[in-house]
């Protein structure tokens, strides 16, 4: 649905249905394959683990994956995220309707429903309202630093699993600290089976990355356990798990249950936005592959709303499933429909998940992490910016000890302030001119241009608005003040000069003013974009006349310097 020609606001835009299988080449039928089983491997009993961090049964993690998947297979973009029941989010909402409903209860599990439909509408309507520049905010060393805490998050929580701790809950600091103190109490067979198949995964990887290792890491190490009966040892293990079909329509759908779950709704929101975005853009640019943003938030939010009404909670975008998922060469989303599909099938088969080890989860998923820190990546950064590289920092740290919204808001303030700081003070360049040519660059050249006597050309490399106005003129006077003889003719070279605001149009008025009272003619060469407009509303335009403003710079001289160039 669009709206009229003459319409500038959002338009509501369809996504084009299941735009990452267009094409379909026979070749990527294995590695999808192959990726499906991989994803399969990690998401059942995550999927699973996942649910008893929402509260809620846990079948409805493997519901939930199955519904975020097809739906953003059918109307997402980036082929290789992985959609489905999410830690990140699992607390912050389970916390959140805890408050108003006790945990597990017939009325919570309602209302965890209506949360995940109200945050997949909030989701979608941003994608389809074309929103999604608010993910440009997020560099590329804001999303390195986004992908390492997060890292760090998956590291922090499966240590209980590997150990064979009791869960742990708090933040980040708060559970590293509980499992050191408890590492006494661990467990040396699941610790054993967690690092057997953390290296031969590792292994794997270095070999051929097309490996299925976390599936043959999972069926022996539950092989081991059921033959061994390690479980009898101490080794935790997933147990029964209790299935039933979903109950689709919401069952507690009021404006008091609704305004009940919309802050908490708003805030997962916000999460599952900058979590969409920073990991389908990070695994965009890993691969060499284009994206839509806003489709992907219609993705993510109709898997939420399909989940919603199924009766089990929010659905959000996997960094460590999709890291998963690229590192086995899943090409497609048909490498998410296929698992999509084995969980189908597992659902009626839960009892064979009976002696799945949870160390081996752990392994698995800090397998994954690994491959999301790039500590290449932030040495490169380090190297290049020191400033990018502390908001990379920053970022990592946040996301990994406070949360995962708090550092994206934290890290694209950053980035919004040192955008501004830059814009506020710009460089600024003296020109002069190439010998034996029309051109005209800064004096630092390596073609040795020289300054024209009686002339100063100065190059200004920014929009001239309020925050630089002041910085701008301080600029104009240092170049003339600097000339090496009185100038008697001031160009403007304004190509960089895209736009002027009002107190810019004042600020280069009062100087034309000064200029003149000091004899100084003043021209201006190369104005694009929105400058001669605003010049021209102004009355700056006309002021400076026809006979003032050139379409080059070496024009500009030879009609205002009194004795022409040479």
């Amino acid at each position: 649905m669009t709206g009229p020609p003459h319409t500038s606001g959002p338009r509501l835009r369809m996504p084009a249905l299941l735009s990452s299988v267009h094409g379909y080449q026979r070749q990527w039928l294995g590695p999808d394959l192959l990726a499906g089983l991989t994803l399969l491997a990690i998401a059942v009993p995550e999927q699973l683990a996942t649910s008893r961090l929402a509260g809620m049964p846990p079948v409805t993690g493997l519901y939930v994956f199955i519904a975020g998947t097809v739906a953003f297979a059918v109307l997402g973009s980036a082929p290789q995220l992985s959609v489905g029941a999410d830690s990140t989010i699992a607390p912050l909402f389970a916390a959140g309707v805890a408050h108003i409903a006790p945990t597990g209860s017939a009325h919570y599990m309602a209302l965890v429903s209506l949360l995940a439909v109200t945050v997949g509408v909030l989701v979608a309507v941003v994608g389809l309202l074309r929103l999604g520049w608010i993910a440009d905010f997020l560099s590329a060393p804001i999303i390195t630093g986004f992908l390492g805490g997060v890292a760090v998050i998956i590291v922090v929580h499966q240590l209980p699993d590997l150990f064979a701790l009791p869960p742990v809950s708090g933040t980040t600091v708060h559970r590293v600290a509980t499992v050191v103190g408890h590492l006494g109490q661990a467990n040396g067979w699941a610790l054993g089976i967690g690092v057997m198949v953390f290296l031969v995964v590792t292994a794997a990887e270095r070999i051929d990355r097309k490996l299925p290792a976390a599936l043959l890491g999972l069926v022996g190490s539950t092989v081991v356990v059921a033959a061994a009966g390690l479980h009898a040892h101490g080794v935790p293990v997933l147990g029964t798990v209790a299935h039933g079909p979903p109950h689709f329509g919401l069952h507690e759908l009021s404006w008091t249950s609704l305004g009940q779950v919309l802050p908490v709704a708003g805030v997962v929101a916000l999460v599952v936005l900058s979590q969409t975005a920073a990991t389908t853009r990070a695994f965009a640019d890993q691969g060499g592959y284009a994206v839509d943003v806003n489709r992907d938030f219609v993705g993510v939010g109709a898997g939420s709303i399909l989940a919603g009404l199924g009766g089990t909670f929010a659905a959000n975008a996997s960094p460590a499933r999709t890291g998963a998922v690229a590192s086995a060469g899943g090409r497609t989303q048909f490498a998410g429909l296929a698992a999509a599909a084995g969980v189908v099938f597992v659902v009626p088969a839960a009892r064979l998940l009976t002696d799945v080890p949870l160390a081996t989860l752990a392994a698995i998923l800090i397998f994954v992490a690994t491959r999301l820190f790039h500590v290449g990546q932030l040495v490169s950064v380090w190297r290049f910016d020191r400033w990018e590289f502390g908001l990379a920092i920053i970022t990592l740290l946040t996301v990994a000890f406070v949360g995962v919204e708090q550092g994206i808001g934290v890290a694209v303030g950053l980035a919004i302030l040192d955008r501004t700081r830059r814009s506020a003070r710009p460089h600024s360049y003296v020109l002069g001119k190439i010998p034996g040519s029309t051109s005209w660059e800064p004096l630092s050249h390596h073609d040795r241009p020289v300054t024209v006597p009686g002339v100063v050309v100065v190059q200004w490399l920014a929009p001239v608005y309020y925050a630089n106005a002041a910085v701008f003129q301080a600029e104009i006077h240092k170049a003339l003040s600097e000339a090496t003889s009185p100038a008697k003719v001031l160009v403007l070279d304004a190509d960089a000069i895209t736009d002027i605001d009002y107190t810019g149009t004042r600020t280069v008025r009062a100087l034309v003013d000064e200029l003149e009272r000091a004899h100084v003619v003043v021209g201006v060469a190369r104005a694009v974009g929105g400058a001669p407009q605003n010049l021209a509303r102004s009355g700056l335009l006309e002021r400076l006349g026809g006979k003032r403003v050139f379409s080059t710079v070496d024009e500009a001289v030879t009609a205002l310097h009194p004795g022409g160039v040479a």
